[in-house]
Parts: structure tokens; sequence; C-alpha cells
């Protein structure tokens, strides 16, 4: 026997579909999706345009939300940039950690593994995210209010990435003395070298800096 009927006119629960079988969003849901929608349009436009670029106006056209729902969100843009780069970094660990299971599930060792992540931590300083979080730390130079929420923002997330490269080159390589001094060596390294493609655009898989990090890896770990 089936249950009471229920009254006509009752409400739906969250989320239930609603005619034609589409899922009816709550009022919390779709505020979130709006703030998700205006954080991906804030790293777009740092990306694109620059921090200058990134305003609240272009951020509002490139996320197709009212100026009421901007504001509502983030009153300043000071505060939503700085929202996007937490945003950003979240970002950025899950691309770290996609790396990670890339590299341990090939099954390769040794130094082909070695030379495969030196090729994939040059690969991660040249996607968008990257050139997001440059424009963030040139903006912070001279911003306070960038530069506070970025410093703690940052230092989690070299955390993660340092403990990300030593998952993926692996034992016994990540036990030698002297890895810690080669991750530091390879991230700064890279770090310094991407930002020359800010002037100067090249093929990225052609870069002789490579095969020097490869060299710098063996003889680093040798033994």
């Amino acid at each position: 026997m089936t249950g009471a009927p229920k009254p006509a006119g009752a409400p739906k629960p969250a989320g239930a579909p609603g005619p034609g079988g589409a899922t009816t969003k709550t009022r919390a849901q779709r505020s979130e999706d709006s703030r998700a929608r205006i954080l991906d349009a804030a790293v777009a436009c740092l990306v694109d345009g620059g921090y200058a670029a990134a305003t609240t106006l272009t951020i509002q056209a490139a996320a197709e939300v009212s100026r009421g729902r901007l504001l509502h969100h983030f009153p300043s843009r000071d505060r939503l940039l700085v929202a996007a780069a937490q945003h950003l970094a979240v970002k950025r660990v899950r691309d770290t950690e996609d790396r990670v299971l890339s590299i341990v599930g090939t099954g390769i060792e040794g130094w082909d593994r070695a030379d495969r992540v030196v090729e994939l931590l040059w690969e991660s300083f040249h996607e968008p995210h990257f050139w997001a979080a440059i424009e963030l730390w040139t903006a912070a130079r001279a911003n306070a209010e960038i530069a506070e929420v970025l410093r703690p923002e940052e230092r989690r997330l070299g955390a993660v990435i340092k403990a990300s490269v030593g998952r993926m080159f692996g034992e016994p390589l990540v036990s030698h003395p002297r890895f810690r001094q080669l991750r530091d060596l390879l991230l700064t390294s890279m770090r310094g070298t991407a930002l020359t493609y800010a002037f100067d655009p090249r093929d990225v898989r052609r870069d002789p800096m490579v095969a020097q990090w490869k060299d710098l890896t063996r003889t680093l770990l040798a033994g």
C-alpha cells in the first residue's frame, strides 16, 4: 500500500527534480555557483589581461552575473582578488596531485622516472595558474591586504608542492641526503626561467635548461 498522497502545493525537497525532470537548486547552491563563476572569471582575467585589467566590471562580465551579485560576494576588488588567490591555490594543489598520480601509475623507475618528473615540473610553470599567481605576487608588493592573505597561502601551497615532488621522485631518490637540495634548486630555477617567457615566448619543450636540470638531478643524486 502506498503512503498518503502529499498535499497540493507542498514544497519540494532541496535538489528534488522540478517540472520536466530538472533539478531545483536551493538559494545557497545558486549563491555558491555564482561565487565559483566569479572566482573562475577573476583567475581567467588575471591570466588574460594581468592585474591592472582584472577590474570588477571585466570580471562581472566574464562571470555573467549582475553587479549586485558580485558585490554581495565581494564588496571590493581587493577582496575579490584575494579570494581568487585562495581559489587558485586549491586548483594548483589539485594539479600537483594529478601529476603525482600520473608518475606513480606508470611504473617507470630510476633515472627514467626522474627525467619525467623534471619534464612535468617544468610544464607546471607554463600553465594558467602559474601566470595568475605571478600577477598576484606582483600586486602584493604594493598591496598589503593581498600580501597578507597570499603569504600563508603560498607557504601552505609550497609545503604541499614539496611533499608532492617527493612522491613523484619516489624511493630511493627521495631518501638521498641531497634530495632536498635538488628539489629546492629545481623549483627556484624553473620559476626564474619561466618568468623570461613573459617577454620571450618560445617552445617550452626545447628549452636547453631541461637537459641541464636532468643532468643536475643525476649529479646530485648519483650514488
